[in-house]
């Protein structure tokens, strides 16, 4: 029997859904094993384009990217150097990384802006599911050095440092060590919608 395809992978790790749910939501997930292919500008171009269309309180648009490609030498080490040593031992390998930012207030009023990383989070959710309309791939990271982000990058006080994204296109999980390819290879969970969604009042599940 021959080894598993790439294309063999992505289809073993589309999502099992409810009947209808588009298939671009089905096939994005978040892979750590990226291949050595690079990303245009031109593709870049498309990705942030789209993340520009997410939906944002007063249509403030709160998000930034600070993007850096392999290509850019520096500024891509700078900011995999941001990464925990466990993160920067896959993502190095992310033709592409970026530090997504929200601004903290509104621009009209001076006023906090609580939904800014609720609406920062809806563009970079536009960019995935271009991103797997492309063939590409992203996956998000919690574990980064936010202050240093804050401070290496020239960030402006009243922007929150919020995540850091490796984007590529996928790579074989053999790259990956041991316990990274278990996880990779891993079927994909999420909690049931009685979990998720309520009817009227907390912890009455909608009927669904």
């Amino acid at each position: 029997m021959s080894a598993p395809t790439l294309e063999d992978w992505t289809v073993a790790k589309r999502a099992e859904t409810v009947p209808g749910v588009h298939e671009l939501v089905r096939l994005r997930w978040s892979p750590r094993s990226f291949s050595a292919r690079s990303v245009t500008k031109d593709d870049l171009r498309i990705l942030f384009d789209a993340a520009r269309w997410a939906f944002s309180s007063y249509n403030e648009q709160p998000w930034r990217f600070i993007v850096a490609r392999k290509e850019d030498g520096a500024d891509f080490e700078r900011l995999l150097n941001l990464l925990v040593p466990f993160n920067q031992g896959w993502a190095k390998t992310a033709p592409v990384l970026i530090i997504t930012l929200a601004k903290k207030t509104f621009s009209n009023t001076g006023k906090p802006n609580f939904h800014a990383l609720h609406d920062a989070g809806s563009a970079l959710a536009l960019l995935a599911v271009q991103a797997t309309a492309m063939g590409l791939h992203i996956h998000g990271m919690a574990g980064f050095d936010r202050d240093r982000a804050h401070k290496e990058l020239d960030v402006p006080d009243d922007y929150e440092v919020v995540t850091a994204v490796a984007l590529g296109y996928l790579g074989s999980p053999e790259s990956l060590p041991a316990d990274l390819r278990e996880r990779e290879l891993a079927a994909r969970q999420r909690k049931p919608l009685t979990e998720l969604v309520f009817e009227g009042r907390w912890n009455h599940p909608l009927p669904l």
